[in-house]
């Protein structure tokens, strides 16, 4: 048994070496393959580099082409001296001061909403700033990105107190301004339909038309956006006595707009925006930025503030560009404020745009800089 189990063992010992000399013949080509196929791994997953066409556009020509709204008190309007005034305008200059370092290299670009996307897929604006919402047909349909979200809102309905109404549901059998081919008129159609309720639409071809057929009382309500109604209450001759009805009958998700195309550009267009938003909730202003700038410990404040770290750079901008958008315009509470807030005509809460971490806590939300 010992001298079977022995060449038992003696064969099986035999082919072991044999498959180990053929293993080891086949390693002495395997280096140079491996190395090659590791090479071609790593190739495919180097990050492509960070460059943006549109931002070396706007620095060769020192002007960022911004497209806002033709005339929306708070929002985007030109007072008795001509410049431009708003929360959107406000966004471009604070963009600009971002990329140029100068909050007054911008030129603003009026646009209807007909005209908008074309604007941006023709490269006649760089940014579109013009209460635009956000939705799944625009981003895959007109070849353009949103690149946040920089106000919460949501529509309504303005009415005359004369009619008595404490509910739009009372709307039934009315006539709706509302303007052609917009997300308005068809959240009133969606609205109406879904209730079993009967309305006549007014269609018109712009907000500002619709503003007018509402003040010549061609219709019972105008329906927009709650800021929009806002806003054409304070041109009509006696504002008090016009309501906006409580009903809120979609969500409108408002922010910048870029072409598809440039995700570079997309990002830093985000995170100017970010910025602005996380200077409110750092507790860093227009006035205090310079200082912070210079003494604050915080790490976070620090990043901001491009005192510590190279994320503006990453960007392709300096590393205070986010101060220099700060010292532009303020922080977003600043612009919200001076704009649609308290300071402002319209007055309007800040409701779903206040803070995340406010009370009551809203909808604004910082990304990490980091």
């Amino acid at each position: 048994m010992r001298a079977g189990l022995a060449g038992r063992c003696a064969t099986v010992g035999a082919i072991a070496a044999a498959v180990l000399a053929l293993a080891g013949c086949g390693r002495s080509d395997r280096p140079a393959d491996t190395a090659g196929e590791v090479a071609g791994v790593q190739a495919d997953i180097v990050a492509p580099a960070f460059a943006s066409p549109t931002l070396a556009a706007v620095k060769r020509r020192g002007r960022l082409n911004c497209g806002v709204h033709e005339g929306l008190v708070g929002f985007a309007y030109t007072d008795n001296r001509g410049q431009w005034r708003g929360f959107d305008a406000d966004f471009c200059r604070a963009l600009a001061a971002a990329v140029l370092s100068d909050a007054n290299a911008v030129r603003f670009v009026p646009l209807t909403s007909s005209q908008r996307f074309e604007a941006l897929r023709s490269g006649r604006i760089d940014v579109l700033w013009r209460s635009t919402s956000w939705t799944l047909s625009r981003e895959a349909q007109e070849g353009v990105r949103f690149a946040g979200i920089n106000y919460y809102d949501g529509q309504g309905f303005l009415v005359r107190r004369s009619l008595d109404l404490a509910s739009a549901a009372e709307l039934n059998g009315a006539r709706i301004c509302v303007q052609r081919a917009s997300t308005s008129e068809l959240n009133v159609a969606d609205w109406f339909r879904s209730r079993g309720l009967e309305y006549t639409p007014v269609i018109t071809a712009n907000e500002e038309a619709a503003r007018a057929a509402y003040g010549r009382e061609d219709c019972d309500a105008f329906s927009a956006d709650i800021s929009a109604l806002a806003a054409a209450r304070t041109t009509l001759s006696n504002p008090e006595q016009h309501a906006i009805l409580p009903d809120i009958v979609s969500k409108e998700p408002l922010g910048p707009v870029v072409k598809r195309g440039d995700e570079a550009w997309t990002s830093i267009v985000r995170w100017t925006l970010n910025a602005v938003i996380l200077a409110e909730e750092l507790g860093v202003t227009r006035e205090n930025v310079d200082q912070l700038a210079g003494t604050s410990r915080n790490p976070q404040v620090r990043r901001l503030l491009g005192t510590e770290g190279e994320y503006g750079p990453i960007l392709g901008l300096r590393k205070d560009w986010a101060k220099s958008a700060i010292e532009a315009e303020g922080n977003y509470g600043e612009i919200f404020a001076r704009n649609v807030g308290p300071d402002s005509s319209l007055d309007l809460a800040r409701g779903l745009n206040a803070q995340w971490n406010a009370t009551p806590g809203g909808l604004i939300y910082a990304l990490p800089i980091r």
